[in-house]
């Protein structure tokens, strides 16, 4: 079987290579990742639904708040926030275009400009934060304070670690 797109030959399945067994620490990591791709699609959702107080989308809220406390470029937000350039240009420009935003000069770099909120922009945020608030609380209240701190700390732990590991060499 050939694919069009990636050319690859896929052999038949029993010349399929065997995986490597896995530590339990492996195993564990695997679940966490599959926990955590179930656990951002209900946050997106719910963001999506909070977003709307403020008549935005979660990823324009999401772009929003990497410049709620002061101006940055696009790259900026982007690694801020864990979006792509591309996905934060797309964005930026059209919260700029609904006033939202704005560009301001940068006194560090000429070409790559800076996002600031505007009054509007902070009123929309404003409105988000008056339903986020007591839902984070709600959410929040179902654990224990110290075991969100635990889970805060292990997953910056987890991006620190990630952030630091090589790239995964594609297999031969």
């Amino acid at each position: 079987m050939t694919s069009e797109r990636t050319q690859t030959t896929v052999p038949e399945r029993k010349a399929w290579p065997e995986p490597p067994s896995q530590t339990e620490a492996g195993e564990v990591l695997t679940d966490v990742i599959i926990t955590t791709f179930q656990l951002n699609a209900r946050l997106l959702d719910a963001a999506q639904v909070l977003a709307a107080a403020g008549d935005l989308t979660a990823a324009w809220w999401q772009v929003l708040g990497g410049v709620i406390d002061q101006p940055r470029t696009v790259a900026d937000i982007g690694r801020t926030m864990g979006m792509t350039r591309q996905g934060v240009q797309r964005v930026a420009d059209l919260l700029v275009d609904r006033g939202l935003a704005e560009y301001l000069p940068n006194p560090a770099h000429r070409r790559a400009k800076l996002l600031a909120c505007t009054p509007s922009g902070y009123w929309a945020i404003r409105q988000i934060s008056l339903v986020q608030h007591p839902w984070s609380d709600r959410i929040g209240g179902a654990f224990d304070v110290g075991e969100l701190r635990a889970a805060l700390a292990t997953l910056q732990r987890l991006r620190t670690v990630l952030d630091a590991d090589r790239p995964i060499p594609a297999p031969e």
